[in-house]
């Protein structure tokens, strides 16, 4: 058996043709669906990068690892403690060696474990190509690897390839040459002049007037300084979903390969992403700084010769984290999944082609925002516990089916369904607790060294573009929160 496992970063899942995108994006990973099964409601546990991928490789929460940040102490995870191995830790090994001890060839190309210091992630790897440049990478230059490893490779048995692509992540760097494909198509129109409006009188670190480089001009052609009219919205998107059909084009290329030495029909292919982006939601744009239904969503597409052939095309609606999927193919695989693993297996319900899935997530964010959000029926309800340089209410609640893109808080609406999420996150956080190896959580971490890193530290400089930009009037609310730190 061989598996490919296609990572590309910061990959809404609505801005693929296969989940119902109205533009061309994703030809190739399209086909991938219609050969295999497409999640529609996967979530990351936790978000963003470094985060996810580490929840991701060791099958557990943030609040058991400790690695719910980007920067500090929440950015490494937490001691195993006296129980730690010589080198793996019985019940805690991570994904990867656990694929090793069901006989794979592990194999990454990724710049992730050096651009994030996450020397966790290569401990259960034989191969580790970094591809150099901690992120800004494009697909070509991620393929230079992969094609080359492919074409020596591919007809060997049982080996797993990890290709990680940043192409849809800020900066949009597409190379001017490869052009626009999305010139004639309109953006999503969601966005109206009169909810942009509203965003550009709001706050924020990425918001609609200080979007990605908000401090000066991005020097990317594709990017815009800042969202001030519906043409800049438009701009912006191209160049989100330019970079994701540029990734796409090269996803074609290593199926070509596979193609062409004769395995493509034995070759398990996975695509999936470590979070999905706000382009608008909540004043969010360009970047994963929220723990809401966008940023935590990702897709989970799987084609898996054998068990996918009379499935082609089904859609999977139960909620799952994105770390079940890898609980699930170990037990494909008849491999033991480890006792302190979080991650959840549904081999039973995948291999028998139905649906079987979790009754709730929590999704939690503690790089940018401090948030969590308790995903349930068709409601995404999120608690704030640091709302970064946004004004952000403690609670909101949207009805995810009919608004998936978060613009009404029916918080104030629909009390009874508030304390149902908060009753189901209390739930979830006591179980969290009673099975933590650190009697802590680690958001009390990230508040106690005075909230998000960017908050902390760029607060005052932001006040100063307030004032800049004509809204003072948020000045001393944000003032009053960071003074009172320690």
């Amino acid at each position: 058996m061989r598996i490919l496992y296609i990572d590309i970063d910061t990959l809404r899942p609505d801005h693929l043709g296969c989940y119902g995108y109205h533009r061309n994006t994703s030809p190739t990973i399209d086909w991938i669906a219609s050969q295999g099964v497409r999640f529609e409601r996967c979530h990351v546990s936790d978000a963003p990068c470094l985060p996810s991928r580490t929840a991701l490789v060791t099958e557990r929460f943030g609040i058991h690892t400790g690695v719910v940040a980007h920067w500090g102490r929440a950015a490494d995870p937490f001691p195993i403690g006296a129980k730690r191995g010589f080198s793996f830790t019985p019940g805690f090994e991570p994904w990867f060696t656990m694929l090793q001890r069901a006989g794979f060839y592990t194999v990454s190309i990724s710049p992730f474990p050096a651009r994030h210091f996450a020397w966790w992630f290569v401990g259960g790897l034989r191969e580790w190509f970094n591809t150099g440049k901690g992120g800004m990478e494009r697909a070509d230059e991620v393929n230079i690897f992969a094609i080359e490893w492919l074409k020596r490779n591919a007809q060997r048995d049982n080996w797993f390839l990890h290709v990680n692509y940043w192409d849809p992540h800020t900066p949009y760097r597409t190379p001017d040459e490869y052009g626009n494909p999305f010139e004639n198509d309109p953006p999503p129109d969601w966005l109206t002049e009169e909810i942009l409006q509203q965003h550009l009188e709001g706050i924020g670190i990425r918001s609609a007037q200080d979007c990605w480089s908000w401090w000066s001009a991005p020097p990317y052609p594709r990017m815009p300084s800042s969202i001030a009219n519906l043409d800049d919205w438009k701009r912006w998107i191209d160049g989100y979903d330019t970079g994701i059909r540029y990734a796409d084009d090269h996803v074609r290329q290593l199926l070509d390969i596979l193609d062409e030495k004769g395995v493509l029909d034995e070759t398990v292919i996975i695509v999936s992403s470590d979070h999905g982006e706000n382009q608008g939601e909540l004043n969010f744009y360009g970047d994963h700084h929220t723990g809401d239904f966008i940023t935590t969503r990702v897709p989970l597409i799987v084609r898996f010769p054998g068990l996918t052939d009379s499935q082609k095309g089904r859609i999977d609606r139960a909620f799952h984290y994105q770390f079940d999927f890898a609980a699930t193919l170990l037990e494909l695989l008849g491999v033991k999944i480890p006792e302190r693993w979080d991650a959840k297996s549904f081999a039973i319900a995948f291999r028998e082609g139905r649906e079987e899935g979790r009754p709730f997530l929590v999704c939690s964010q503690m790089a940018y925002t401090c948030q969590r959000c308790v995903i349930f029926d068709n409601w995404a309800l999120i608690r704030t516990y640091f709302p970064q340089l946004s004004d952000f209410p403690e609670t909101m609640l949207f009805d995810i089916a009919n608004d998936p893109h978060e613009l009404n808080n029916l918080a104030n609406e629909r009390r009874e369904i508030v304390e149902r999420g908060l009753a189901l996150l209390q739930q979830w956080h006591d179980e969290m607790m009673t099975t933590a190896i650190e009697p802590i959580d680690p958001l009390l971490i990230v508040l106690s060294e005075g909230g998000t890193f960017e908050a902390r530290t760029q607060w005052q400089r932001y006040c100063e573009r307030l004032r800049e930009t004509g809204r003072e009037r948020y000045i001393p609310m944000i003032e009053a929160r960071f003074k009172k730190q320690p």
